[in-house]
């Protein structure tokens, strides 16, 4: 009986054994790894044309930018050793790729003419003239 016991156990100790050492693997792997995240901003019932469209998707890519620098929507990813580097990458990159006017516009309520850019957002001459 005895014999049939540790039959029975050793593929039980060894299914362990690789899963621990494939625990460490993982680990010892992942450190080192950039990850990029992105996220995608849905537009759906906003006109970024417009001050109060533009004002909404502003919010929705802040909430973005602060998801993509802590947790990323993924458990296993360390957030961003500078978050507010990270923030302020990430938003301005987001926002200088949509190319939309009044959504720079909400951006230099709050970030400078230089900040943006570093971005490449387009600053209104109106804006910039100030």
């Amino acid at each position: 009986m005895n014999r049939n016991a540790s039959l029975t156990a050793k593929p039980l100790i060894c299914v362990a054994a690789i899963a621990a050492c494939a625990l460490l693997l993982g680990a010892v792997q992942a450190t080192g790894h950039e990850v990029t995240v992105n996220i995608s901003v849905s537009t759906a019932g906003l006109d970024p044309s417009q001050p109060a469209g533009a004002r909404a998707l502003y919010v929705r890519l802040q909430k973005a930018a602060r998801i993509a620098c802590t947790h990323g929507m993924r458990v296993d990813l360390k957030p961003a050793a500078s978050f507010s580097g990270c923030y302020e990458r990430s938003l301005g990159t987001a926002v200088g790729s949509a190319r939309q006017q009044q959504l720079s516009l909400v951006y230099l309520e709050t970030h400078s003419p230089r900040d943006a850019a570093t971005y490449g957002i387009e600053v209104p001459v109106r804006v910039a003239a100030q």
